[in-house]
């Protein structure tokens, strides 16, 4: 039943041959060129035990819930691609409050991750972001909820999910690392790289062992000092091609009240790397994240 379901969504890709093969009810896309950063999100978040982990801790909070499905309202019978979609997390943390989507395709370079997500009810894609085999204009919504930063070439994955979305749908993107707060300098940049060890020490999800660690760092290709997305990147790409853009940055701990200019406060151990770094922690460029929030118009 699943395979005829995924089986009905050919309608959305440009071209026959851009599906390799299946794999169960996975649909296999070619990925020409597999970069670290692919191989490592492969490896990484197909884990069953890592990525079981990322599943339970990360993106399910109660803050997080509040934002998204302030930003969404309701899915209910419409299609929904999610970019980068790991093991499922957006959907899982938002399906009793935003209704059944139509259809619901989850992409990722992880097989491991996608089979996760399958369970949960994603029809699943692995291709690559930066060369969706996917015709345009054919998505009520698209997400990207913590995937930028995860791609070697963050403005191409950003204009090739762009291009999915229909005349009036919403493209989203959130939890990738906002530049201007990663400006880290002496101490500040030292406090930022002794963090490794500590986390490794106490086994935090994503470092409990040194393989677990150098895989984990593997993915996180744009969460590093200087490094980052800006309000400028997306503005540059999506109103060209198109699209009202608003972007709200924000810590972690605002929930909705983001959407009204509140952007809160950095966890203190960013606050403190940001002032050794003469970065004023109270300040939006200190905003650790970034949510862009773009309507196509008719």
């Amino acid at each position: 039943m699943l395979k005829e379901v995924n089986r009905s969504c050919y309608q959305y890709f440009a071209l026959p041959n851009t599906i390799d093969r299946w794999d169960e009810d996975t649909i296999i896309c070619q990925i020409s060129n597999p970069t670290p950063a692919i191989q490592a999100n492969s490896y990484y978040f197909g884990h069953p035990e890592w990525g079981l982990n990322y599943f339970q801790s990360c993106h399910r909070d109660d803050k997080f819930i509040e934002l998204w499905q302030a930003v969404i309202g309701s899915w209910q019978d419409k299609v929904v691609v999610d970019i980068g979609c790991g093991p499922g997390n957006v959907y899982a943390a938002l399906k009793q409050f935003c209704g059944e989507p139509q259809l619901l395709l989850g992409v990722d370079v992880s097989l491991g991750a996608l089979k996760m997500a399958r369970q949960l009810g994603y029809t699943t894609v692995l291709a690559d972001a930066q060369n969706l085999p996917f015709v345009s204009g054919f998505a009520d919504l698209v997400m990207l909820n913590a995937s930028l930063h995860h791609c070697d070439d963050m403005p191409k994955v950003l204009q090739e999910a762009a291009k999915l979305v229909r005349p009036g749908g919403i493209l989203i993107t959130d939890h990738d690392p906002q530049k201007s707060a990663y400006q880290l300098k002496g101490l500040g940049s030292l406090l930022w790289k002794i963090r490794l060890p500590i986390y490794k020490y106490m086994k935090r999800g994503g470092h409990s062992t040194a393989e677990e660690q150098f895989w984990s760092l593997g993915t996180e290709v744009h969460h590093k000092e200087f490094d980052g997305v800006t309000s400028e990147m997306f503005d540059e790409i999506l109103t060209p091609m198109g699209f009202a853009v608003k972007v709200y940055p924000h810590n972690h701990t605002v929930g909705a009240e983001a959407l009204k200019g509140n952007y809160g406060r950095p966890f203190w151990k960013y606050r403190l790397a940001q002032r050794l770094s003469g970065i004023d922690p109270n300040s939006v460029e200190a905003a650790l994240s970034l949510m862009c929030v773009a309507t196509r118009l008719d």
